[in-house]
């Protein structure tokens, strides 16, 4: 195994231009023993207004059967706490985690999370680094800020999370790539790439691919190993830099199988070991990474809460600097309550192997709520497999008929449902083209979406994800004749999501019966 190469070509000019906060470098000189600092400007720990922290958290391998929680939410469960200042031996304390610190954050966590990275991602070169972030959004803003000059375009797939693309809208421009159930297509990418010179003749070539390979937000879609190596060496062909957004890789699951079909399921068996979990999940782009031209974005919101703002990078180590520099004067570094809360947890409490139990009871949750989701779906509508694929087909229920008013693929990561609607056989979509609207689907998709909500159902448009292409919001064309939508199984209760799912197809039945 190899080190990274130089790719300090990617950088910006402003990335480029970053020097190291002076006030950053005092920090590593009041470290040493017996320093007397009258240089920073520390606020006084012992005015801090907290004297402790108690905290009590689920076990590692607490019960998170949806069905079976108790009020509390879990079967077993620890306490633990952090006081002001140091006690029994505990360097976690409130007067450092609340005080200015380095922009790389706490270094036992780091450490800690290095190690769970190279035993769960094995990283395909030697010399990667982590850095903490506060989480993905804030991570995605520092790799467009260190990769991206005004008028770039960016390689997005097309269908792609909104906040993402909103970010770099206003500085660069999106070049949807095509997909399929298993995400972004190899073949699709390498026609942008290798047509580029000839259809945008003297413009930079796209050098950032943008991507969230597993659970795709909102498509659901998860690459499996070959997909991924294949768009990796297309991305060396052509000097291509990826960023690996993967908030839901810890969620994957097993295919979904029909109710009518459930003795082919092949699925997980219960209670198998911490090592087939680790078998099961797919590889990261940053296991197939040999070069260090991956940018894996990784995070604790989908596993450990949101309102945490906890992340990490895993990179080479020259992009690793240049966005310390930026952490230094932006952020300064990710939450002190955070890191001294998620540090005491996963580090002092659950251990790798703590924290690799909870990863996999978290797919277990998620698994059980995909399932009931596409349960109800079926017993809604007729559902049958699309013959040669992995879609699943949905027709009104009971009347034979084989016109599909949506189609999906069930998820196998993640927390959403992307149903394809087929507009062509509603009255709606007839009188709209026959009026000549020039976006039938958008108006179409717009008052079926407040159907939806007079129903008490709320979905998620698809055009909050079509791509932006260029300035002042322009977006990619729509498919003739179809829209989407997105389904989340994972916030509702199993009764909620029971009644929503029949609100939705008293909707769906109006519309295609009209």
């Amino acid at each position: 195994m190899s080190s990274s190469i130089d790719l300090s070509h990617h950088l910006n000019e402003v990335s480029r231009s970053q020097i190291p906060s002076p006030l950053k470098q005092i920090f590593k000189y009041m470290e040493i023993p017996g320093m007397i600092s009258l240089a920073s400007g520390l606020p006084n720990p012992s005015v801090f207004p907290f004297e402790s922290l108690a905290v009590k958290a689920f076990a590692p391998d607490a019960n998170l059967d949806p069905g079976e929680m108790n009020a509390s939410g879990s079967s077993g469960s620890i306490a633990f706490s952090l006081s002001k200042y140091p006690f029994e031996n505990e360097p976690n304390t409130l007067s450092t985690a609340l005080q200015y610190g380095t922009g790389s954050g706490s270094a036992t966590l780091t450490s800690f999370l290095r190690d769970f990275t190279a035993r769960v991602m094995k990283p395909g070169y030697t010399d990667w680094a982590v850095l903490l972030n506060c989480g993905n959004t804030d991570a995605w803003s520092k790799v467009v800020g260190l990769l991206c000059e005004k008028d770039d375009y960016i390689l997005i797939e097309e269908h792609t999370f909104a906040s993402a693309q909103r970010l770099w809208a206003p500085i660069c421009n999106g070049v949807p790539v095509a997909v399929d159930g298993e995400g972004l297509i190899p073949q699709k990418l390498n026609e942008v790439l290798e047509r580029w010179d000839v259809e945008h003749p003297g413009v930079k070539r796209p050098h950032l691919l943008y991507t969230v390979p597993v659970g795709q937000n909102p498509t659901g879609a998860t690459m499996g190993l070959e997909r991924k190596k294949q768009i990796y060496e297309i991305c060396v062909k052509y000097d291509v830099i990826i960023c690996e957004d993967d908030p839901y890789y810890f969620l994957q699951m097993p295919s979904y199988v029909l109710p009518s079909q459930r003795h082919q399921q092949n699925g997980r068996a219960a209670g198998y070991s911490e090592q087939e979990f680790l078998d099961f999940l797919v590889p990261t782009f940053v296991n197939v990474d040999y070069q260090g031209r991956v940018i894996r974005l990784e995070t604790f919101s989908k596993t450990l809460g949101p309102g945490n703002r906890l992340g990490y990078f895993v990179c080479n180590p020259v992009f690793e600097e240049r966005l310390l520099r930026s952490t230094e004067v932006t952020t300064q570094s990710a939450g002190g309550w955070s890191q001294a809360i998620i540090e005491q947890l996963i580090v002092s409490q659950w251990g790798q192997g703590g924290l690799l139990r909870w990863m996999k009871g978290l797919g277990e949750y998620y698994t059980i709520r995909r399932d009931w989701m596409c349960d109800f779906l079926s017993e809604e509508f007729d559902m049958e497999s699309s013959p040669g694929a992995t879609e699943l087909i949905a027709t009104a229920k009971g009347s034979g008929c084989k016109t599909p008013y949506f189609t999906f693929t069930p998820a196998k990561a993640g927390m959403f449902l992307w149903i394809k609607l087929y507009l062509g056989n509603t009255a709606l979509f007839k009188t709209l083209q026959i009026a000549g609207e020039q976006d039938a689907e958008e108006r179409w998709a717009e008052k079926f979406w407040a159907s939806l909500i007079e129903e008490k159902v709320l979905l998620v448009p698809g055009s909050y994800y079509v791509p932006i292409i260029g300035s002042n919001d322009e977006r990619m064309k729509s498919e003739n004749g179809v829209t989407f939508f997105r389904l989340t199984f994972a916030y509702e209760s199993k009764e909620e999501m029971q009644l929503g799912i029949q609100r939705m197809a008293r909707v769906f039945a109006k519309y295609w019966s009209e």
